[in-house]
């Protein structure tokens, strides 16, 4: 082999490398693979591999020393064919228009998984909120609803909650949406507080979707919850309810993590201690000495590894070093689909983000419906409803795989782009 072609073969592999850690061009290539196992054409892909919508705004804000700063962000609709578009805003400084596009798309695919009458939406605002006042949330927070006011709303698209976002700032878009609109429309957004028509079980809903798949997948492994190791990376909202579920149920949390390294014990972590010394971020870690960091994290040995953190964890570079039996992820994008064939051929059980992270629009879609029908359920009610859901959803992916012979990230994408494709080919669209 000459050495043209070995540098050939080199910069292949390098782009490739760089394409998998792409979020939206990871996402394009499954929906591809996805529509062609089902039979659809290149028109449908064309259709779906892009949101119908991408609203860019400008948001000026004065800040609290009196400055006024510009902030940009961004509500992207993927499609509305099912129905109105839903998906949740998220302030973060390297929010930008890709990835937007990406979750937008994710959004429909979660949807569909979970049979919701909805298609996807996301949004998200270039910021840094750990660096900004309550006030300037609250101006930020309003200044986007009047923004993207006029392709929002009830019947139209409904926000909700993501990363660094709560239900304060969706109680201040509400309010601002209301006013615009001149009534009360509290089905305009979802994640609210309980008392300004919020659902019960909200807050905990994407860490009790998780431990529902997590339930499942132990069960196809012959394995029980009870004993079972667990690391998990991030200690936001998703992974701090998610340890707290598991130690209750009696699995061993082994290791978490947050932004800045990992805390670790083979004999189980003290989570309520964790719990109580975190921040309103998540953080804890700086507290603690002998910490590891979140590289090393990946690799402990484990029954059940969840990425809850950020997109790109687990990639060609440590697929093969990660000893877990069962991969749940509960972060967007934290494998990447090189590593996830690599896990696949290990044999691990690896349940894909939109089915596994898909407790939290399955609990939105109750709220709205409560909203709409201004009836309200127990927390009881939900959950009972929320887990007949996941069950149901996991083994339709986990058969859908087994008759394809594929993935359970490729089946899932299946099961999700599915409905949508319907709803455009029955429309007359494509």
């Amino acid at each position: 082999m000459s050495a043209t072609t070995v540098q050939n073969e080199m910069k292949k592999e390098q782009q490739d490398e760089q394409e998998s850690l792409n979020l939206f061009y990871s996402t394009q290539t499954v929906i591809q693979k996805a529509l062609a196992k089902l039979g659809y054409n290149n028109e449908m892909y064309d259709l779906l591999k892009e949101p119908l919508r991408l609203l860019t705004v400008r948001i000026p804000v004065k800040m609290d020393d009196g400055t006024v700063k510009v902030f940009t962000g961004y509500r992207s609709q993927h499609n509305d064919a099912v129905g109105p578009t839903k998906g949740g805003v998220r302030f973060h400084p390297e929010v930008n228009e890709e990835e937007v596009k990406a979750l937008s798309i994710w959004m429909s695919l979660k949807c569909g998984i979970t049979n919701l009458p909805y298609g996807g939406g996301k949004g998200g605002i270039i910021c840094d909120p750990k660096k900004m006042s309550l006030r300037e949330i609250e101006r930020l927070s309003r200044g986007y609803v009047r923004a993207i006011s006029q392709i929002v709303g009830p019947t139209k698209d409904i926000p909700a909650p993501d990363v660094y976002t709560n239900s304060q700032i969706m109680a201040w878009m509400m309010d601002e949406y209301s006013r615009l609109r001149e009534f009360d429309s509290p089905g305009f957004i979802t994640g609210k507080p309980i008392v300004l028509g919020g659902s019960e079980g909200r807050e905990t809903a994407t860490a009790r979707g998780v431990t529902i798949c997590i339930e499942e997948a132990l069960k196809k492994k012959g394995k029980e919850l009870q004993g079972a190791r667990v690391v998990i990376q991030g200690f936001g909202n998703a992974g701090s309810y998610l340890a707290k579920f598991l130690h209750d149920a009696g699995a061993k949390v082994v290791a978490v993590s947050d932004v800045y390294g990992a805390v670790h014990d083979p004999n189980g972590l003290d989570i309520n201690y964790l719990l109580d010394r975190r921040d309103s971020f998540g953080t804890f870690s700086q507290q603690f000495t002998n910490t590891i960091s979140n590289t090393e994290l990946l690799e402990l040995e484990c029954d059940i590894l969840v990425p809850a953190a950020i997109s790109n964890q687990i990639t060609a570079h440590n697929a093969a070093q990660i000893k877990a039996s069962i991969v749940v992820e509960a972060a967007n994008g934290p494998t990447t689909l090189e590593a996830t064939k690599i896990l696949t051929e290990r044999g691990v059980l690896l349940v894909p983000d939109i089915l596994a992270s898909s407790g939290g629009v399955t609990v939105s879609y109750f709220e709205w419906v409560q909203n709409n029908q201004g009836y309200y359920w127990s927390e009881e009610e939900v959950d009972e409803k929320l887990v007949k859901i996941m069950k149901s959803s996991f083994e339709n992916i986990y058969q859908t795989a087994n008759r394809y012979k594929v993935d359970m990230r490729l089946a899932a994408y299946m099961v999700g782009i599915r409905k949508v494709a319907e709803a455009s080919s029955f429309r007359g669209w494509v």
